[in-house]
């Protein structure tokens, strides 16, 4: 979480390297090379996204790791990101235990995979 004492720019800074930490670990672990341009797409629709909403709102979601992941899987998503390797990472969902990622990136993996009808 970053130091309450940065200002608001510094901590959509810390947001933006978080989510860039995100995404490199998110390729790295399931050995795939990242699609760097829309990497860098994805980390520009974050930082739109975040611009577009009240600085009130903008504190709470840097101070709160759940509104963070839900800001990174928005930015994931409408940047295209999800589109590229979208069939390899899809196979590789499937079998989620055999990933090596922590749960927070079920935010990404459940981009990739069908939604169960209820």
């Amino acid at each position: 979480m970053p130091d309450a004492e940065l200002t608001l720019s510094d901590q959509l800074q810390f947001l933006k390297d978080e989510f860039r930490r995100h995404l490199e670990t998110f390729y790295a672990r399931l050995k795939l090379a990242p699609p760097y341009e829309s990497v860098e797409k994805a980390i520009r629709t974050l930082t739109t996204i975040m611009h577009a909403l009240p600085q009130e709102e903008q504190v709470r979601i840097v101070s709160d790791p759940t509104l963070r992941w839900q800001q990174f899987r928005s930015a994931f998503d409408a940047s295209g990101l999800a589109n590229k390797h979208h069939g390899i990472i899809a196979g590789l969902a499937r079998n989620r235990s055999a990933l090596n990622l922590p749960a927070e990136y079920d935010h990404f993996l459940s981009l990739f995979t069908p939604q169960e009808q209820t």
